[in-house]
């Protein structure tokens, strides 16, 4: 359940007196569970009928802890289910008519087993090739030329990680606004000099001889991560003189 502050005088300018947030207060409220998400994602999700925040007289989003309760709950569906928009919003629609039922089960399927034996453990490690197309909703062109540019790439085994459907859903959403895969190579190449950067920083840690100092390394990275994350965010707004809301 995701954590909602309450819309008194003591929220400063991140709530109004009737509890309503700016876009910017949600992504900071969602970051603690999903910190991979970001303004553009809730732009979209808004975009694709998800959730409906008001908009004040000038045209700013404000939204309820009902709206970030619903996008906490799509996030998780997408994250944990690898479920596909249309679906995630089908299930919310009939949630808020009263209808109880579990989640729609797109999971992984091992061979030989059937829709019934899908293992349902919340955050897999791996994912299917048809399983990352229904997340990202694209088809089978699409992500063959993704592979050709390198910017998917599937594990020995043929599956993905599941990171990949995140990354597919990025491409396909900036592809709506004519950024190509091409266009993006460059981005995939900034991305692998960054993560080398931090895998020099960590690499003593993974080598050491104390299980407790090698585990420490897989802590070490995620929090390098976040921070190159947020440098590389800065360093891009920076660059075209806006700043995000």
């Amino acid at each position: 359940m995701l954590q909602t502050p309450s819309g008194g005088a003591g929220q400063g300018a991140a709530a109004t007196d009737s509890g309503l947030m700016s876009i910017g207060s949600v992504l900071n409220m969602l970051r603690d569970e999903f910190p991979e998400v970001t303004i553009s994602k809730i732009r979209f999700l808004e975009s694709e009928g998800l959730v409906e925040p008001q908009r004040t007289p000038s045209g700013y989003r404000k939204f309820n802890a009902d709206d970030v309760e619903r996008l906490g709950h799509v996030l998780r569906m997408q994250r944990d289910h690898y479920l596909p928009l249309k679906v995630i919003r089908e299930h919310l629609d009939a949630m808020e008519r009263g209808e109880v039922a579990p989640p729609p089960a797109v999971g992984r399927q091992r061979d030989g087993e059937g829709p019934s034996e899908i293992a349902d453990a919340p955050t897999a490690a791996r994912i299917g090739r048809g399983q990352l197309m229904a997340a990202a909703e694209i088809g089978e062109q699409e992500l063959q030329e993704w592979e050709s540019y390198g910017l998917i790439t599937p594990l020995p085994d043929g599956a993905y990680d599941a990171e990949a459907a995140t990354v597919a859903s990025l491409i396909a959403e900036l592809g709506r606004f004519g950024i190509e895969p091409r266009h993006l190579r460059v981005m995939k190449a900034a991305a692998e000099r960054e993560a080398g950067l931090v895998d020099q920083v960590v690499a003593p840690l993974r080598r050491h001889r104390n299980p407790q100092t090698r585990a420490h390394a897989e802590a070490r990275t995620k929090e390098l991560a976040g921070l190159t994350v947020k440098l590389h965010a800065a360093l891009v707004q920076t660059a075209l003189g806006v700043r995000l809301p």
